[in-house]
């Protein structure tokens, strides 16, 4: 159901705001009431957050106030450099709403791949909540506000959004959640985008081949893909496609301590940098403001981050680009990378500013490598992950497994020292014939026992 709080009421709006669903006290009770967003996918889903409860009508300045991260993080000190101006990033998303005030003139083109949205890629899919999520990710990322002081500002204002929208979970049409991802890649690469924001988990480890091609094609085309690491909250304890996939740009979330989000932030290995996941505004198609959680939101975060580097530096490459957001992010505890806070929390300022060294190969990994090594290992017999009808829950597509030649051994390969035949063979078999031998020998020793016990008789 549609919380209309987060609209503008008849009558309201004097100061030209609406409503702010902003976090209070509440009593662990109320705490547990709290709704959190679940746009599910057939196999993807939508990485959302809570929606909080709503309070008093916003001042002007109000929603500005709520921005923590513009200063806390280092994007208004960037601005003195740029403001992403020229560059176009792409939200695959739930489709986002060009009309919202706070987005004018900032998205500068779209396109459905789902079959049952807008042309132009600007009309909100799925339900009441869901449909919303795109509007908010891309008012995160390059919104220009409703005046001087007033509206929602993006970590890159002056930057172009190009909306492809997606349709998942119950509102998905004759096109699967894999197929539309895929295209909604490649439709960006071919529309000029040099940054994708993706704000949605597969809630898998492993993603479909097709997926390969499409993000291969984006990589070969000197593209930045920003994805989330989803939310413990939403049910992903680790970090899903395309998070995993090598080569991206993987975001996890801490609260506005800095400290890593318990219910707004999944771990994994392929974390690159952390950003605001809690206590996050976005403006709502339609007008209206909400307050939510989750990685979604920190992702286009550092997406726009990503976008006022690449405005500053023209000349660089996406390795280059990446290797500034990871290098320059401020230490968070603990070994580095990590996989709660992957190089720290991101430090935008830094990013667009200081001197880093040249790289010749994308500090998260090469995608291409891992397809040579994996894919091939992939048993031709395994079925792919069938995607279900719509309106079916998401389905754990199985990991691959990944396979060595040792999985198949000559017999003369027993008897060579390697790891993995002690391991797996000579270890346990050393094991169950040691507990023989001492259960036979307790025996033996029994009954000699027993024979000159009879004997003394």
């Amino acid at each position: 159901m549609r919380r209309s709080a987060a609209r503008e009421p008849d009558g309201a709006g004097r100061g030209g705001e609406a409503p702010v669903r902003r976090r209070g006290p509440r009593p662990p009770a109320a705490a547990r009431r709290v709704r959190r967003l679940a746009s599910v996918a057939a196999v993807a889903a939508i990485a959302v957050a809570s929606a909080l409860v709503p309070v008093t009508v916003a001042h002007a300045d109000q929603v500005r106030d709520l921005e923590y991260w513009l200063n806390d993080y280092g994007f208004t000190q960037a601005w003195k450099t740029t403001r992403g101006a020229g560059v176009k990033v792409a939200v695959i998303d739930t489709g986002v709403d060009g009309s919202v005030r706070d987005l004018a003139g900032a998205v500068v083109g779209g396109t459905d791949v789902s079959g049952v949205g807008a042309a132009s890629g600007q009309k909100p899919l799925g339900d009441a909540e869901s449909a919303d999520h795109g509007t908010w990710v891309a008012s995160l990322l390059a919104g220009r506000g409703t005046g001087p002081d007033s509206g929602v500002l993006g970590a890159a204002p002056e930057t172009g959004i190009l909306t492809a929208s997606v349709a998942l979970g119950k509102a998905m049409g004759p096109v699967g959640s894999d197929e539309q991802i895929a295209e909604a890649v490649r439709w960006a690469v071919d529309n000029g985008a040099s940054v994708i924001n993706m704000s949605l988990t597969r809630n898998t480890l492993d993603w479909p081949t097709s997926w390969d091609d499409a993000f291969k094609y984006a990589f070969a085309h000197d593209v930045v893909i920003v994805a989330a690491a989803g939310n413990r909250g939403s049910g992903t304890s680790e970090v899903g496609a395309p998070a995993t996939i090598p080569g991206v740009l993987t975001v996890a979330g801490v609260d506005r301590a800095g400290k890593a989000s318990f219910d707004a932030s999944a771990q994994g290995i392929t974390i690159g940098v952390s950003a605001p996941s809690e206590q996050l505004v976005g403006a709502s198609p339609g007008g209206g403001y909400v307050q939510w959680a989750g990685t979604s939101g920190a992702t286009p975060l550092v997406a726009g981050a990503v976008a006022l580097v690449r405005a500053a530096h023209p000349e660089l490459k996406a390795p280059d680009v990446i290797e500034r957001i990871i290098r320059t992010a401020r230490p968070a505890g603990g070994a580095v990378p990590s996989p709660i806070y992957g190089y720290g929390l991101l430090d935008a300022a830094a990013a667009v500013t200081a001197s880093v060294p040249h790289v010749t190969a994308n500090p998260m990994g090469d995608l291409g490598d891992w397809i040579r090594i994996h894919r091939r290992a992939e048993s031709p017999s395994t079925p792919a992950p069938s995607t279900p009808a719509p309106g079916g829950d998401p389905q754990a597509a199985p990991v691959p497994a990944k396979l060595t030649p040792e999985r198949a051994l000559p017999w003369s390969r027993f008897f060579w020292p390697q790891w993995s035949v002690l391991t797996a063979f000579w270890l346990p078999f050393g094991l169950i014939a040691g507990l023989l031998a001492l259960v036979a020998l307790g025996g033996v020793g029994a009954w000699l026992h027993f024979r000159r016990m009879r004997s003394k008789e």
